[in-house]
């Protein structure tokens, strides 16, 4: 079976300062700063067809990487392949599914996605994009 990846939604880093990062990546390298969630309360960096989600130490949304911090990484991966032939395929391959299938915001547009753990622990989404 082929999975068939096709392109990076967001990924997400935990930084230590929230302002220092914003100053970097928005005001000096000129991506889009956007607040989303519930509330607004989440920060996230634009550019392209893709988004940085920013996660202050300590402060991480679940689920998240084993060891979050500075410097970690959690990615997710956009795929055509439908969800439920990539659980069967994850089942079969032994690999933990640890949330999901479960709607979020991707990049672009809403995204139907699967949590795993790479052998690192690095939280890893696999995702379709659901078209409207």
């Amino acid at each position: 079976m082929n999975i068939n990846i096709k392109k990076l939604d967001h990924l997400v880093l935990t930084i230590s300062d929230i302002n220092k990062t914003i100053d970097f990546y928005h005001n000096i390298l000129g991506m889009e700063l956007v607040h989303f969630g519930k509330d607004n309360e989440r920060v996230a960096l634009k550019f392209g067809q893709q988004k940085i989600n920013l996660h202050e130490s300590g402060k991480e949304i679940e689920p998240k990487a084993v060891h979050p911090k500075p410097g970690s990484a959690d990615i997710c991966l956009i795929t055509s392949t439908p969800i439920a032939n990539i659980i069967e395929y994850l089942h079969k391959n032994h690999i933990v599914i640890e949330l999901g299938p479960v709607e979020r915001t991707g990049a672009l547009c809403p995204i139907y996605s699967i949590y795993c753990r790479d052998p690192d622990g690095n939280l890893i989404e696999i995702a379709n994009e659901i078209l409207r």
